[in-house]
């Protein structure tokens, strides 16, 4: 199978969907024009949302494409598409529930707990996360993004894989001293401490999910400055991607272009008492889909 992936890249005159086979990237519409393959092409955003109709089409120009060299030199990436919605899965590695000390209960006697992000929170590779005034702990959370390809209503655990269109890189920038509340008699404020603008970089590409292989054998991280943080793989998760999926399908009819992120490892900032600084360059990697690089800005505090 030729491995390739979706991106969106900057351009002066705007955004241009890529295609990434092997190392080399190729415009889009231009590559699909030349091959024959018109009906494949538009922005990512569309096809994703399109996905069962673009899919069989993207993997021939892929093919067709091979691993020649590139058209388009060392582009400037952009988040790879609009997600419809933002599902996050919170406290779905047991590690970082340790490190965070979240008591949970058993499995079965537990469902997965999903909360939104706001799409407006999503920035790109390369942009900086803002940390307004009102935050004094930014953390991160890398994460594998599953992106869905299809609607689905009530859908069954074993039907599940057939959902998805592919997967990406999202970095779950949380404010940790705004998530919690002592104002109210409810402990958590998931909305508050998670949806800032700039708080969910995403990207660098979209991997179709035949690409990536099981995504319940991944392997992701985190590195601040160059420094490791998060290590961990998708093998650790407590409810898999399978799961969440159904769960979430129980309660509302899931779209083509929705995004999970489906829970962190351990080694974020609040476990270690460390958090974001003025000046940090966070870099989120995923195993078969690449690094998501973005610096911090936060003025109000102190400097690496």
């Amino acid at each position: 199978m030729t491995w390739f992936a979706l991106a969106t890249r900057a351009t002066p005159e705007g955004p241009r969907a890529t295609i990434r086979v092997g190392d080399a990237f190729h415009d889009l519409h231009d590559a699909a024009a030349k091959l024959g393959f018109a009906a494949v092409a538009g922005d990512v955003t569309a096809i994703v949302r399109d996905w069962d109709a673009r899919r069989d089409g993207l993997f021939a120009l892929a093919r067709a494409l091979g691993a020649g060299s590139g058209t388009v030199a060392a582009p400037q990436l952009a988040a790879p598409f609009e997600p419809r919605r933002i599902f996050a899965a919170a406290s779905n590695f047991i590690e970082h529930a340790e490190e965070m000390q979240t008591k949970l209960a058993a499995k079965a006697e537990s469902e997965p707990y999903i909360f939104l992000k706001t799409v407006e929170s999503v920035v790109g590779p390369g942009a900086t996360v803002v940390v307004p005034p009102q935050v004094s702990r930014p953390d991160w959370e890398v994460e594998l993004g599953v992106v869905l390809g299809r609607a689905g209503k009530n859908v069954a655990v074993d039907a599940a894989h057939e959902m998805i269109a592919g997967y990406t890189i999202v970095n779950d920038v949380s404010a940790r001293d705004r998530t919690r509340r002592t104002d109210f008699p409810f402990s958590h404020d998931w909305f508050r401490g998670k949806s800032f603008d700039s708080f969910t970089p995403l990207g660098p590409v979209f991997v179709p999910r035949d690409c990536l292989g099981d995504p319940h054998d991944v392997r992701l991280g985190l590195k601040v400055n160059g420094e490791a943080m998060q290590d961990g793989n998708t093998s650790e998760m407590i409810f898999n991607i399978y799961e969440q999926i159904a769960y979430l399908s129980t309660i509302l009819e899931l779209k083509a272009g929705d995004l999970i992120a489906s829970g962190t490892p351990a080694g974020v900032g609040m476990g270690r008492g460390v958090f974001l600084k003025d000046g940090d360059v966070m870099s989120a990697w995923v195993d078969g889909i690449g690094e998501l690089v973005n610096p911090v800005s936060a003025p109000h505090l102190p400097r690496s």
